[in-house]
């Protein structure tokens, strides 16, 4: 079943139109997503690798979570959904935690995506061998040291995305807020 999308306007109120992922990406509309940042007790930080078959930056290390918010549901049901589609583990409404929401414009090929992001926090200690990657997704998952990343980001996010604003906020998050146990 395609995924469909409510329309946003560019202020971020709804449209009251919904569209395809496709409709969304090939016409730039504006539409939600979320991500969020898993952190263990040692302030270390979950993230993903994309496989190799993503059209936006295949094999490049990624947020924990990330996705689309389907046509009539939250923010934080999208992220519920997407920890357990994409790495296969449960989460719920208590682990996270809202920090901000941000625009996102990103344009390569054939693709404009428009999103109103969400950004949540989960403070929670995984364990590696629960998690199951949707392999169409994901291909590896690994723990970075907080000093790690913020080389990676502060050295033109390498290895990274080039999606700056949740790099961005978590370089806040781990300057400011996490420290080192």
């Amino acid at each position: 079943m395609e995924e469909k999308f409510d329309v946003l306007n560019e202020l971020g109120e709804f449209t009251g139109k919904i569209a395809t992922r496709e409709e969304c990406h090939k016409k730039g509309l504006w539409h939600r997503a979320v991500y969020a940042f898993i952190i263990n007790d040692e302030g270390d930080i979950l993230l993903q690798r994309r496989s190799d078959n993503k059209k936006l930056w295949p094999n490049m290390w990624d947020v924990t979570v990330g996705g689309h918010v389907k046509t009539g549901e939250f923010g934080r049901q999208a992220l519920i959904r997407e920890c357990k589609e994409e790495l296969g583990i449960e989460i719920n409404d208590n682990d996270i935690k809202y920090l901000v929401g941000s625009t996102s414009i990103n344009e390569q090929g054939d693709i404009i995506n428009k999103h109103y992001n969400e950004c949540y926090l989960i403070t929670k200690n995984i364990d590696m061998s629960d998690i199951v990657l949707q392999k169409e997704e994901v291909s590896e998952v690994r723990y970075f040291s907080k000093d790690e990343l913020l080389k990676r980001i502060s050295n033109s996010y390498e290895g990274l995305t080039t999606k700056t604003g949740p790099w961005n906020f978590l370089r806040i998050i781990l300057e400011k807020y996490i420290e080192t146990v």
